[in-house]
């Protein structure tokens, strides 16, 4: 892995590390470096900014940020730089992740934010579409994220055979 991080993932407050540690998985899975950053676009809107464009200059090629509620820090990131920007919906207490995949996906034009799902799959997937941006350039992550899909296929026909094999076991006791 690289010293400088490739992917930068950032949340607006620490009580979202249990969802954001779906991407790092991913990230740390495929081998690509990173690091973490709690900032908020509303409680420290300059240092999100400072932030962002620090990081750039410090070889960041992709932003995943998670945020729940109104959901703004997604698109101040975005706002303040042209490195893809990947927003993770993130369930609150009211709305389920709902008011945050809204404010997420409806950026204004020529500020996109790419929207994943709500919550830890949504996080998850964030992780791997940083991998396979950045595998465009980089043969070795391409084979990596091929092996990965290899395998995941191999899970599902495993787990076709095994549901075939407790089907039969059901229907000969009843």
């Amino acid at each position: 892995m690289r010293d400088s991080p490739q992917v930068a993932v950032l949340m607006g407050s620490a009580s979202d590390l249990e969802t954001m540690a779906q991407a790092v998985r991913q990230l740390e899975r495929h081998e690509v470096s990173y690091e973490v950053e709690v900032t908020s676009a509303h409680r420290t809107p300059n240092r999100t900014v400072a932030y962002v464009r620090e990081a750039e200059s410090r070889g960041v090629e992709v932003f995943i940020v998670g945020a729940g509620m109104a959901a703004h820090l997604g698109g101040v990131v975005a706002a303040h730089t042209n490195r893809p920007v990947l927003g993770v919906p993130l369930p609150g207490p009211l709305l389920d992740g709902l008011d945050a995949l809204l404010a997420t996906v409806q950026m204004p034009k020529g500020v996109p934010v790419a929207t994943l799902g709500v919550g830890s799959h949504g996080a998850g997937n964030a992780g791997l579409l940083a991998c396979q941006i950045l595998a465009l350039r980089d043969p070795a992550l391409r084979q990596r994220l091929d092996a990965g899909r290899e395998e995941m296929a191999r899970q599902v026909e495993a787990s076709a055979d095994d549901a075939r094999r407790r089907l039969r076991e059901i229907l000969d006791r009843t």
